[in-house]
């Protein structure tokens, strides 16, 4: 989704986050503009919050029904999942299990340093790692 405004009219909550990714859910919604209304929430979303906010992220991603949510503060990389109507830490994505959290640091520091190479790096350890076909 990129970043995008997730709007619940029905819960008088919208948000941004920086992504929004379908990953199950991708073939429910592929063919249409999403409407959260009738579609479920984003599989994942990511946020890096640098600068401090009064909107409690957690809580509003919870009341949406978004089932993973990353956040990164500039510092500490928290890996969130939704269990039942609130967010529990994780040490690796039950999206991505194959890749640990301390592997995700690796991988942001040198994407600071060259987003592209990063990327290019990240695919090739996913697959010397994975059955992963990208």
């Amino acid at each position: 989704m990129g970043s995008t405004t997730l709007d619940r009219e029905d819960l008088l909550k919208s948000a941004e986050p920086d992504n929004g990714y379908y990953i199950q859910n991708y073939a429910r919604v592929a063919d249409h503009t999403i409407d959260l209304n009738i579609d479920p929430a984003p599989d994942l979303v990511v946020e890096v919050d640098i600068t401090h906010t009064d909107i409690n992220k957690t809580v509003l991603y919870a009341s949406m029904g978004v089932p993973e949510f990353w956040r990164f503060n500039g510092r500490d990389w928290k890996i969130l999942c939704l269990v039942e109507d609130a967010y529990v830490e994780r040490d690796r994505s039950p999206t991505f299990p194959l890749v640990e959290k301390t592997t995700l640091y690796e991988f942001l520091e040198a994407a600071l340093l060259d987003e592209v190479t990063a990327e290019i790096n990240f695919r090739q350890w996913l697959r010397q790692h994975g059955d992963i076909k990208l």
